[in-house]
């Protein structure tokens, strides 16, 4: 998730509760491969504790694809998933992402551009949605086709954006062409999942080998735990691990390559479920460093 999930957080759910895959933020092609790309670089910056780690990408020229793979695999990524499911407006309107369920031609050049800058060294990924503005799994029926590694299908078209309830029935139907056409690609379920039970109850009802979780963990930073004990978490053990974050932040973007705002934002996860919550995030929100966020912190572990 773009500016959410970047080397930090990442390590913050690896100490908690790590997953069985991390991704990236999604970085440009583009803008990778053009004066712009130190502004990007962050996006790719990662530790050996987030292993293994998933580079997400997405843009429109098969070629910068294909670059961008090589230096991806030098770089020591485990993988790279082209990002053809993002529905935001900005990136339709340039012909990314969603945009590509109906450029197929395009969108099969980029996954073969892709796989030729791998070469084999790392599996290639697509993370995709059931359509553009309806329902086509004639869509899905093509990638499988595509001799991929993984498939990732999130449960709306890209019309639905996130206003309607994730459809597993059809993520099943997906899974069902999977079988027929391509029985070695991994197949993903994405979509509305808040615990690790339930995603394992999706994956076995819909015939599938995996879950991806992504908002979820917005809810609970222990959610790939088999027991969370998020629920049980005092305020003070809430005010540490959001400490912890910002401490951490700190020591890696010191020389201000990450803005403070995303970071206040956090503080949603973490500050919430006890008395006096909302009053301390409205504090958090407005500070302007992580000095005078872990000042504010420290203020309010006192007064618990």
């Amino acid at each position: 998730m773009d500016d959410v999930t970047d080397t930090v957080f990442r390590q913050v759910i690896a100490e908690s509760a790590a997953p069985d895959l991390f991704f990236t933020e999604f970085v440009n092609v583009d803008g990778l491969q053009s004066p712009g790309r130190p502004h990007l670089l962050k996006k790719l910056r990662y530790t050996e504790a987030e292993r293994p780690l998933i580079a997400q990408i997405w843009g429109k020229d098969p070629e910068k694809y294909l670059k961008t793979a090589q230096e991806l695999v030098e770089m020591g990524f485990d993988g790279i998933d082209i990002n053809m499911g993002c529905p935001a407006k900005p990136v339709i309107k340039n012909g990314c992402c969603s945009a590509l369920i109906e450029n197929r031609p395009l969108a099969l050049e980029i996954i073969k551009a892709t796989q030729e800058g791998a070469a084999g060294k790392i599996p290639v990924s697509v993370k995709t949605r059931l359509g553009f503005r309806e329902v086509d799994l004639t869509w899905h029926e093509l990638l499988l086709q595509q001799n991929l590694d993984m498939l990732t299908v999130h449960g709306r078209t890209q019309r639905e954006m996130s206003a309607v309830p994730a459809h597993w029935d059809l993520i099943g139907e997906v899974s069902k062409l999977r079988d027929k056409i391509a029985p070695d690609t991994i197949l993903v379920g994405n979509g509305d999942i808040e615990s690790r039970q339930q995603g394992l109850d999706l994956a076995r009802q819909y015939n599938l080998d995996g879950i991806m979780i992504g908002r979820g963990v917005f809810h609970d930073p222990f959610i790939f735990a088999e027991q969370s004990p998020w629920l049980h978490y005092s305020r003070e053990q809430r005010i540490d691990l959001y400490a912890k974050h910002v401490t951490l932040f700190a020591e890696t973007w010191t020389k201000g390559e990450r803005p403070i705002p995303p970071l206040n934002k956090y503080c949603k996860i973490y500050i919430h479920h006890f008395d006096g919550a909302k009053e301390l995030r409205e504090m958090l929100m407005n500070a302007q460093s992580t000095d005078e966020l872990l000042s504010i912190l420290a203020t309010a572990k006192l007064q618990s």
